[in-house]
């Protein structure tokens, strides 16, 4: 039968570890809490792989909560609370089944300033690296107004949708990023130990080389005598482009430099809309003030260029103008949706209206993501055999020449 450990804290603090045997984690879980306290851990004692495993997982939920464990805590929070848990014991009973060790902490860190005395808003603000402004002022909000339940199924709403996002941009580069690494891979391959057998047979005939295969051969040499060099070199480049483009004047040249991108400013654009649109739109609905609203999407706008345009508007507004005032004079925005912002203001409705924007650019996203995946795949397989077809001809033509000789 399967040995398990386990960490008991008592309801006096103190922590008991110890062995028990179950046939199952979960049967051994039951028991362990049917016994009273907290349940901290509970892991199978075995060694070899098991322990190994169990090292691994351990380690990642060591790690600090992401938006995917903050969603799941917000949409578990809000079923409890509209099914009448008070918020003690709803966070009591998230914090029990949370897998994230940190997140657990913090939840109970939450829960303890919460049974103190200060308000949820409060709780949550002691903790912005996991907490966001935004889900704090709509939390705020929702505290003012009553509808805390409602309000916590919104941002859990938001949370999933920024998680959606957040997937499809990334599995849109996925597959090119593994064509690219292909293509390198092969063309080192070919290079540094395909191309050196046939060094033998070139040998002497170096005048009878074209110039294609003369390249490659010197580029073969120099990979197997100085590879170190060449990792060097791209270690370097690479770690000078990473620095740079986390200094302030780097970010900004960079952030611009992706909205001018051929294949992916569309992609870009609709992204950075859809979160600034959805992010306001938000926000209004909450109650939360306009100021402070434009303050919090120009944090989370993820690009500068788009942080520096909410920035004037935030600037304009505390001038008491309206929001589309300052967009309609900039550039980056289309001129379609300054007009719909502009009418939303004058209907009373702009939240409804920049909720209408958002869905419309997610949309719009999700579109160009699919054109873009649809054009990255055959490019980067064209280019591929490009790069393989230019070697296998390099090391071909001239056994064909010298075969013409020797007849």
């Amino acid at each position: 039968m399967p040995t398990y450990k386990y960490e008991i804290r008592e309801s006096g603090g103190a922590v008991t570890a110890g062995l028990m045997e179950s046939p199952s984690l979960s049967e051994a879980t039951a028991k362990l809490r049917s016994l009273g306290g907290y349940l901290l851990n509970v892991a199978p004692a075995g060694g070899g792989a098991t322990t190994l495993l169990n090292r691994l997982r351990n380690a990642q939920l060591q790690l600090g909560p992401g938006l995917k464990d903050v969603r799941n805590f917000t949409n578990q929070l809000a079923v409890m609370i509209k099914a009448g848990i008070n918020i003690r014991s709803a966070m009591e009973g998230i914090a029990e089944q949370t897998d994230n060790v940190k997140f657990r902490k913090i939840l109970a860190q939450v829960r303890g300033d919460v049974e103190s005395g200060k308000s949820f808003s409060e709780a949550l603000a002691r903790h912005p690296k996991v907490f966001s402004p935004l889900y704090i002022n709509m939390v705020r909000a929702s505290e003012l107004s009553g509808n805390f339940a409602h309000m916590l199924g919104r941002i859990s709403a938001y949370l999933g949708q920024q998680v959606e996002t957040r997937n499809m941009v990334r599995g849109a580069m996925v597959y090119p990023c593994i064509i690219a690494f292909m293509a390198v891979a092969t063309t080192i391959f070919l290079l540094t130990f395909v191309l050196p057998k046939f060094s033998a047979l070139f040998a002497g005939k170096e005048a009878l080389l074209p110039l294609p295969t003369k390249l490659l051969l010197g580029m073969s040499a120099f990979l197997r005598h100085y590879w170190y060099i060449v990792i060097a070199s791209v270690a370097a480049v690479v770690g000078g482009f990473w620095y740079a483009i986390r200094t302030p004047k780097g970010a900004i040249y960079w952030d611009a430099a992706k909205l001018r991108l051929p294949l992916f400013r569309k992609m870009l654009r609709a992204l950075y809309i859809t979160r600034g649109m959805h992010t306001m739109g938000e926000l209004i609905s909450a109650g939360v003030p306009m100021p402070e609203t434009l303050k919090i999407t120009s944090d989370i706008s993820g690009n500068h260029t788009y942080r520096s345009i909410w920035d004037s508007v935030y600037k304009s507004v505390l001038q008491g103008e309206k929001v589309a005032t300052p967009l309609a004079r900039q550039r980056t925005l289309p001129r379609s949706v300054v007009q719909m912002i502009s009418a939303g203001e004058e209907s009373g409705k702009l939240g409804e209206v920049l909720r209408d924007i958002a869905d419309y650019y997610a949309n719009e996203l999700r579109n160009s993501i699919k054109a873009l995946t649809a054009m990255l795949e055959p490019l980067m397989i064209v280019v591929m055999g490009f790069i393989v077809g230019f070697i296998a001809m390099s090391i071909i033509l001239p056994i064909f020449k010298m075969s013409s000789l020797v007849k």
